[in-house]
């Protein structure tokens, strides 16, 4: 990991950033495409209740992710061992599940107990994470935007490395962003401004708002981003298990009904 540089904050915050993000609205495509999202007002209170949710769970477990990567016991690398043999990731089961969350909860010798401690405790991360997204179509998208910004942070930091194979994105954010240098309160206040501004730039485009007051709406979003950031930075030296798990079920009932739409702009 190299020396913290906030210009690494900024990096990771801009929406230009090769990851894949611009390619979702998070829910407000479909939410425009309903009917329940039209204008300014209408989109100020989607983007107040995907902070308070959605926003809130992504922040907190970015910033868990950071700080256990950043722990003077790893060196952020996170190997997986597996009957005394090293491994670039933990072995996928025979099931079709995204991710083997037996590895993090099975007594089998051979994997469970030779898999190094902030190797599980990451693996444990995006479990947990994935326990709090009952939305298959949200599950997907999570993880296919974190897949993306794994390839986007190891042509940044080539020493980065994941346990997971397909991380949701708020795992893979903390990772990239340990290895930034960053702390878990810039992490999480980095996704607590994605959690509104990606949707806010979408809702420009399919509603064709004037940017100028989107950007005047994001202003007065800034005090909710930071106390929401600094909560979840709060929280994430919590087990996992007791970290946020708010819910939105508008947001998961909205990326099923995207999911099966015949003409989308966006990914999710």
């Amino acid at each position: 990991m190299v020396d913290a540089s906030r210009a690494a904050l900024l990096l990771l915050a801009d929406g230009r950033l090769p990851a894949g993000g611009h390619a979702h609205s998070g829910g407000i495509e479909a939410a425009t495409g309903d009917g329940s999202v039209t204008d300014l007002t209408g989109l100020e209170r989607f983007l107040r209740g995907r902070l308070a949710t959605t926003g809130l769970v992504s922040a907190a477990f970015t910033a868990a992710t950071c700080r256990l990567t950043r722990s003077p016991h790893t060196d952020g690398n996170l190997p997986v061992t597996i009957s005394g043999q090293p491994s670039a990731a933990p072995p996928r089961p025979s099931s079709n599940r995204p991710y083997p969350e037996e590895i993090a909860t099975s007594s089998d010798t051979d994997v469970a107990s030779t898999v190094t401690t902030p190797t599980r405790a990451i693996i444990e991360l995006d479990v947990e994470l994935d326990a709090r997204t009952p939305s298959p179509a949200q599950r997907s998208a999570s993880r296919a935007q974190g897949r993306a910004l794994l390839r986007a942070g190891r042509a940044a930091w080539p020493g980065l490395s994941c346990p997971v194979p397909a991380p949701h994105h708020p795992v893979a954010f903390g990772l990239v962003a340990a290895h930034a240098g960053l702390s878990p309160a810039d992490a999480a206040l980095a996704v607590a401004y994605g959690t509104v501004s990606g949707p806010a730039s979408a809702a420009t485009r399919l509603l064709g708002l004037d940017p100028l007051a989107v950007t005047a709406l994001l202003t007065r979003l800034t005090p909710a981003i930071d106390r929401t950031a600094t909560e979840a930075a709060a929280l994430s030296n919590h087990p996992p298990a007791d970290l946020p798990a708010t819910t939105a079920p508008r947001l998961e009932l909205l990326a099923e009904h995207h999911h099966t739409a015949t003409i989308r702009m966006f990914a999710s």
